[in-house]
């Protein structure tokens, strides 16, 4: 599945560019099918639900694909691939539908909810590939989006029909001979430069095309042979495993047994040691990288050191297919490759000691980067995460299967905090967890890590009774068992559920002791940061306003130090919100433009619509009641996706308010309401950068600005009230626990 690329965060990111889709571009030509193309876009008038249904390797995708990229200036919405072949769980269906439409939601509504909504008001193509495992449950959801989105065409890819009222199947038959014999042409000359077929051979290479079936994956697969052998080989050792393999189930359609044949003869080919790499690859869930290929096939018949010459023949044979992403060289195979290659694992009896080695692997990287996270390199570790996120579901399927591992998917579930709270995942995140968590394991540090992330995305998406649930377990059990980390970890996120229900005295209370408890165990990380945030809001909510910026001054500057983006932008917003409250404008604006384009960048959708809501406010004290209405329309558009506006919070909805007033007073009730709605119809890219351009002069520096009660005031830097005796923590870069000890 592939998600929109977001930018990596930094002070001097562009203005954001809205994302209009995510097709992958493509690597090679595409070949032929002219009449088939020209047939199905017409039927693109006739109905909202097409189906391309046919054989394995018979093009489908690359077929839907091309359409989509020919379609795309139809919908004004973008057109949005969603790869469903690596999800095998019908519960994980709707969050990978929403990961593909690149949604954020932080709320507790199940993504079916995020789904319809955002489809609802919405003119956009949704291409659903790779459904087979999950028929029934793809259909389900389809039929509802159909139903509840007049503006919303779906294309799907798959071995069958979804069988939805309304639903056009268009059977994709294998290549025409002249088609099938320019694409074996066109693929042999990639592998094999200057390959031209002469009069002679192009006989021949009919028929090659012929025997495969005109399958255009058993074409390419045939073609990736030529670098070894001529065509008169392959056509004689074609030959050979048709008459080797006739023997197949009688059952299975004879186009089937050909490209069955086809993947059987590239295997029968392969080196034994490609042959037992391909068989090894086949435990990767989706794209993986050469790192993980070199820890988890290497082994018995394969020594490390020859894995990346092995993995660079299947390559060249199209076994394996190269992808360039935002985090690098990455590999992958084709579905029907990899079942092939999962049965003979499963035939050397080897697969469940791969699929533990896969599992450790990815325990191993998710912990590694929990620790990047606090460090320079925290957006390279968010977009791995992202790029991962298939065998990470995977990892943590594999310990659920086993009573003595599920303390494993505790960990990795637990372990994923700042990907679900940082990089706005939380209803995925909100799944495993309650998932991981429903059988019973003993209180080990796993499970207790858990529990207060649970705790914390439930906090994030407004449901106290499930925060309130879960850290109160979490405190309680690690005082019985002497886990001094969980316990501070447990304290602290209820003094966050405090903040947001309007009782900063009792969350200022929570939030100190909290501290203290990670200044004795020498924590030092974005949570412990995020604590002195925490801290600093409770203190301005009180009145302290002074007391508030000198905290999140010593965060900002800790998170220089450090290289922290993520919790810097929250510091920002603090000390946005302290300098607007002390008048001094200029300075609010400049911090709140940061933590936005920070939070924006991070996907994180609560830091993004808390600093819309002040910059609004900002905006009408400088004069500019209109585009102030507008960007309280934005913020009211994000706002269900985040949850109760405002957390429902008195303390944080009074600048909302204090807007909406003055704005209304200067505009008059019609004009602000027409502004709100035109601001309404920004989706959060078109928002942050129009928030960003607002008000700005660039050749402005200002010294003074006009206060939100009508005063001016000369800007001086904050920090010279009382810190309220807030410490910087221990200089730790512990962020917790290592990982699990692995066999």
């Amino acid at each position: 599945m592939r998600r929109p690329q977001r930018p990596s965060p930094g002070p001097d990111a562009p203005e954001p560019v809205p994302v209009r889709g995510n097709l992958p571009a493509e690597l090679n030509a595409f070949v032929g099918r002219d009449g088939e193309l020209a047939e199905f876009q017409a039927l693109l008038g006739r109905s909202r639900l097409l189906t391309v249904a046919g054989v394995a390797g018979v093009g489908k995708t690359r077929f839907v694909t091309r359409v989509a990229t020919l379609m795309e200036k139809r919908y004004c919405d973008g057109v949005w691939l969603a790869e469903l072949s690596a999800v095998h769980d019908p519960d994980l269906l709707e969050h990978a539908l929403v990961d593909a439409l690149g949604l954020t939601d932080h709320t507790g509504r199940p993504p079916r909810a995020v789904l319809v909504e955002h489809c609802a008001e919405r003119r956009l193509l949704l291409v659903i590939d790779g459904f087979e495992q999950l028929t029934d449950a793809c259909a389900g959801l389809v039929r509802e989006l159909l139903r509840r989105a007049p503006g919303l065409q779906v294309l799907a890819a798959g071995r069958r029909p979804l069988r939805v009222d309304g639903e056009l199947t268009f059977p994709l038959a294998p290549m025409t001979d002249d088609d099938a014999l320019e694409l074996f042409a066109r693929r042999a000359a990639a592998v094999r430069p200057g390959f031209r077929l002469t009069e002679e051979e192009r006989e021949t290479a009919r028929e090659l095309c012929r025997r495969l079936d005109c399958i255009p994956l058993a074409l390419e697969l045939a073609a990736g042979r030529l670098r070894a052998l001529t065509m008169e080989q392959v056509l004689h050792r074609l030959d050979d495993r048709f008459r080797l393999l006739t023997g197949g189930s009688p059952s299975a359609l004879p186009r089937h047994q050909t490209l069955r044949t086809a993947i059987g003869w590239s295997h029968e080919l392969c080196a034994p040691e490609q042959r037992l790499l391909w068989s090894r690859l086949s435990v990767f869930a989706g794209q993986f990288d050469l790192e993980a290929v070199e820890y988890i096939c290497s082994g018995a018949g394969l020594p490390a050191d020859s894995v990346l010459d092995v993995l660079e023949e299947l390559l060249t044979q199209s076994v394996v297919l190269r992808e360039d992403s935002a985090v690098g060289s990455r590999y992958r195979l084709l579905d029907t490759v990899r079942e092939y290659g999962a049965e003979w694992l499963r035939a050397t009896g080897d697969a469940e000691r791969l699929r533990r080695r896969h599992r450790d692997w990815y325990l191993g990287l998710a912990t590694w980067c929990e620790l990047d996270w606090f460090s320079p390199r925290q957006a390279e570790a968010a977009a791995r995460i992202d790029s991962e996120l298939p065998n990470l579901r995977r990892a943590m399927e594999c310990s659920m299967e086993s009573p003595d591992e599920v303390h494993l998917a505790q960990y990795l579930a637990g372990t994923l905090w700042f990907y679900w709270a940082g990089c706005g995942r939380l209803s995925e995140g909100r799944h495993w967890l309650d998932h991981v968590l429903e059988e019973e394991t003993p209180y080990d540090h796993s499970r207790l890590k858990a529990l207060w992330v649970l705790g914390y995305v439930a906090v994030l998406q407004g449901d106290p009774v499930g925060a309130v649930s879960a850290l109160q377990e979490c405190r309680e059990e690690g005082e019985r068992s002497g886990d001094a980390t969980a316990v501070a970890y447990a304290v602290h996120r209820t003094g966050c559920l405090s903040i947001v229900t309007d009782d900063p005295v009792r969350a200022e209370e929570l939030l100190r002791e909290a501290l203290g408890r990670y200044r004795e165990i020498g924590e030092l990380n974005s949570n412990v940061l995020m604590a002195q945030v925490e801290l600093g809001m409770a203190v301005a909510f009180r009145g302290d306003l002074d007391g508030a910026a000198s905290i999140c001054e010593e965060v900002r500057e800790i998170c220089e130090d450090h290289g922290e983006r993520w919790t810097l932008a929250y510091a920002l917003y603090v000390l946005g919100y302290a300098a607007l409250r002390t008048g001094l404008t200029g300075r609010a604006r400049r911090m709140l433009g940061e933590s936005l384009s920070i939070a924006h960048a991070f996907h994180d959708l609560l830091g993004t619509v808390l600093s819309l809501e002040l910059l609004a406010l900002i905006t009408v004290a400088e004069g500019d009641a209109a585009e102030a209405a507008a960007l309280q329309g934005a913020a009211d558009r994000i706002w269900p996706s985040v949850g109760l506006p405002l957390f429902g919070s008195a303390h944080y909805g009074r600048p909302r308010a204090e807007c909406e007033e003055r704005a209304r007073a200067e505009l008059g009730d019609a004009r602000y309401d027409a502004e709100r709605l035109s601001g309404r119809r920004l989706d959060a890219s078109a928002a942050v950068a129009r928030a960003l351009r607002a008000g700005a002069d660039p050749g402005e520096d200002r010294e003074s600005a006009t206060g939100t009660d009508g005063t001016t005031a000369v800007e001086e830097e904050p920090g010279a009230g009382s810190s309220g005796g807030t410490r910087r923590p221990a200089a730790s870069r512990t962020t917790g626990r290592g990982g699990p000890e692995l066999d």
